[in-house]
């Protein structure tokens, strides 16, 4: 991605490409009825970026790779919720159990395919995620979902600090307004893993089959 005007990212210094590993895994990130609903509280349109997951997960369903999937939701105490509650109370819509913290019909999970509970921004946060990559042999996150600036970049940057590939198809993930969405991707382009496309990924698995 070209950076923005006045900026001191050198090329030769910021955003080097860590490309695709051996065995890469989708994480497909809170795409769940809370945020695919435009109606609600916590929703945004993200029609586009539910059709651009739906081509990856059929794409990694097909070369037989890991898929996971995440979800935030919380007890009816929302004693799990911490101070997140606090700082964002629409999240008192993400309840256990509910419809809202279901993944959005469209692309929802097939087979064994696992919904990680999580109850911060990270999918790496206090759940088991790192269990299942390294029983799977996963070398390479591709991360699709909502939000860019918040549980895509998190998780992003803890995917960059456990070891793995970090790559973030930009028109499979969205936020609820555009600035935070380019300069979020932007940020992990520069720091934490690679920008590309949903092509660019859907490509690349058939190039190695």
């Amino acid at each position: 991605m070209d950076p923005p005007h006045d900026t001191h990212y050198d090329e030769d210094d910021f955003g080097a490409s860590v490309g695709l590993g051996e065995q890469p895994a989708l994480l497909v990130i809170d795409l769940i009825n809370a945020f695919t609903d435009p109606e609600t509280s916590l929703g945004s349109d993200v029609a586009d970026v539910l059709d651009a997951t739906e081509r990856l997960l059929a794409a990694f369903r097909e070369h037989d790779l890991p898929r996971y999937f995440t979800t935030v939701a919380f007890e009816e105490s929302y004693g799990d919720a911490g101070r997140f509650i606090e700082k964002v109370p629409a999240l008192r819509e993400l309840r256990l159990g509910t419809e809202a913290v279901e993944v959005a019909d469209q692309i929802e999970p097939v087979g064994d395919e696992r919904v990680i509970l999580k109850k911060y921004a990270s999918a790496f946060f206090g759940t088991d995620l790192e269990t299942e990559l390294t029983t799977q042999r996963v070398d390479t996150l591709v991360l699709a979902g909502v939000t860019t600036s918040g549980c895509i970049r998190a998780t992003a940057v803890d995917s960059l600090q456990h070891g793995y590939r970090t790559i973030v198809p930009e028109d499979a993930v969205g936020d609820r307004a555009e600035g935070p969405h380019r300069a979020n991707l932007f940020d992990i382009d520069a720091k934490y893993g690679d920008v590309v496309t949903t092509d660019d990924v859907i490509d690349h698995l058939s190039e190695n089959d």
